[in-house]
């Protein structure tokens, strides 16, 4: 199988909708979000959900595709910083290398709040972040997870704060594709993508089916699951999504308006 025949997807469970079960004519290449970028950028595969800020990074190299996505509808429940101070006295916030888009909203954050604490690279694990540093920010499963053994250490939900400064939902992960690779191809595998994504929404034995797996793969309670995925992430890309997507380009990133492909 060569490398247009294989999805690049997230190793989280925010993409379980999207790839649960997709028809074996494509192969999955499973990674942390910013060692996609790389993938794709390699020809791993002909699509990948990647960070926005990676895209914004590689925009001379590729286009986005649209309607899919990762989205935080309001709270995305698995994007949040922790600490055991309040944020406008924190010295040191411990960040994860495993994303791009995280750690340049929460610098954004914290510069609309006229705060400065020193961010210090680190591997994803809240009991190290925090005992070294005052803060900590934690994404995908390892977030809610933590949320559920932390819980009274969650300051911020990334998600829920840029929706209260823009007014529109924050897009984490843009689905790219390389400039140079064939349209066919590209659109086949987001059709292909998308599709799946409306049977999960439509068929409810499918999205127990989904759930119940999720819940096993990562230790939680299927409720849990049900909840992150009804009320907090979303994988289609809609109208405010992308007004959102484009207000982080413009003001985070600094970027032009993005190339997509229909």
């Amino acid at each position: 199988m060569t490398w247009q025949r294989v999805l690049g997807r997230v190793s989280f469970i925010n993409c379980d909708p999207v790839f649960y079960g997709l028809n074996s004519e494509w192969r999955i290449l499973s990674a942390p979000p910013s060692w996609l970028t790389g993938h794709l950028l390699r020809k791993d595969c002909i699509t990948a959900p990647i960070p926005a800020a990676d895209y914004a990074a590689n925009q001379d190299k590729l286009v986005l595709l649209s309607d899919i996505g990762i989205v935080g509808r309001e709270e995305v429940g698995s994007v949040l910083l922790f600490g055991n101070r309040p944020i406008e006295s924190m010295r040191d916030i411990a960040v994860p290398t495993d994303s791009s888009t995280s750690r340049m909203l929460l610098k954004w954050i914290l510069s609309e709040r006229k705060l400065d604490p020193k961010l210090v690279e680190m591997g994803p694990d809240i009991d190290s972040m925090m005992e070294k540093c005052d803060g900590a920010l934690i994404i995908g499963d390892r977030a809610i997870s933590a949320a559920i053994s932390h819980k009274s250490s969650v300051l911020l939900d990334l998600g829920r704060e840029w929706k209260e400064i823009t007014g529109y939902p924050m897009v984490f992960g843009v689905f790219a594709a390389r400039k140079d690779s064939e349209l066919p191809l590209v659109l086949d595998a987001k059709n292909a993508m998308i599709n799946h994504y409306i049977s999960f929404n439509e068929d409810q034995d499918f999205r127990e089916e989904v759930i119940s797996s999720s819940s096993k793969k990562v230790g939680f309670s299927e409720n849990r699951v049900r909840t992150y995925f009804e009320e907090e992430v979303s994988n289609f890309l809609e109208e405010d999504s992308i007004k959102g997507l484009s207000k982080f380009l413009d003001v985070v990133c600094e970027v032009e308006e993005p190339i997509w492909v229909n």
